[in-house]
């Protein structure tokens, strides 16, 4: 009685491992099927995924190969847009040396400004402020003015300083009283 019982459960067991067996077999058979429409689709399709994986590595390698040129051509732009970022950042300009000014001509009842020569001996144009005091007989200033000329690079260039008041208007009565002009002989850079 005991060893037929065993039996049964035996058989049981027998069974259930061939049903498993079966449905595990008909799954993958059924799995190859859709893929190779074969017998020993298994083998066969697990070959394909293999193959697939490879051609998957090498299609993600060659993709990763053209991703990294691209990232390469996108650093060298990088770089570039670097290059051209160290050229957008102004490279700081020497600081000007003062200008020469000398006096070319005084202040005339027709002409009431001085005419003042600036000379550059900078490599590099430049603005630079020149200054003129008009002076009676006993060297007093009557008035003084100022102006900004530009000079080109290691050249010279003339300004007119117009005689103005003390508040920067033009006076007919002033030109009387001027006798001679000084023109500072250091015309400092402007601004």
């Amino acid at each position: 009685m005991q060893r037929r019982g065993h039996t049964l459960r035996l058989t049981a067991v027998s069974a259930l491992v061939v049903l498993a067996l079966t449905g595990f077999s008909t799954g993958r058979h059924g799995h190859g099927h859709s893929h190779s429409g074969g017998g020993g689709g298994c083998s066969s399709s697990s070959q394909d995924h293999d193959s697939s994986s490879s051609v998957g590595k090498t299609g993600s390698g060659h993709y990763h190969d053209y991703d990294d040129d691209y990232y390469g051509d996108d650093t060298g732009g990088s770089t570039s847009g670097s290059g051209g970022g160290t050229y957008d950042t102004p490279t700081p300009t020497p600081s000007l040396k003062a200008a020469k000014a000398k006096l070319v001509s005084c202040a005339t009842e027709k002409a009431q400004y001085a005419t003042i020569e600036v000379t550059n001996p900078n490599a590099v144009e430049g603005d630079f402020t020149v200054r003129v005091e008009f002076d009676d007989k006993q060297g007093t200033a009557v008035a003084d003015n100022t102006t900004t000329v530009t000079v080109p690079a290691d050249g010279t260039a003339r300004a007119e300083v117009k005689l103005v008041d003390s508040y920067g208007h033009p006076d007919d009565g002033l030109i009387f009283e001027v006798h001679h002009c000084k023109a500072n002989p250091v015309a400092e850079p402007a601004g």
